[in-house]
């Protein structure tokens, strides 16, 4: 099942990778991203954050940033969810 938060993620991770509503889509929890997905690198993990900023209005702080945070989609959800205070 997916909610809203998980369709804005897909739908920042197609704009700002370039990935394509199909891959976008096809992310499951255990899908890798950084080191698994060759869009993004170290270049786009700056653009990646700050569209996670502005589009779900969170701040996130330089010592959040590692990589079990970008580890898989699941990650990168659960640690959206945590900044909003989602359950």
């Amino acid at each position: 099942m997916t909610d809203q938060t998980d369709t804005n993620l897909r739908s920042l991770l197609n704009d700002v990778l370039g990935l394509g509503p199909a891959r976008a889509a096809a992310l499951t929890g255990d899908s890798g991203l950084f080191g698994a997905l060759p869009e993004l690198d170290s270049m786009a993990v700056a653009s990646l954050l700050t569209e996670i900023e502005d589009r779900f209005d969170v701040v996130i702080e330089d010592d959040e940033v590692d990589g079990d945070m970008l580890g898989t989609f699941g990650d990168l959800l659960a640690f959206i969810r945590a900044k909003r205070g989602e359950a």
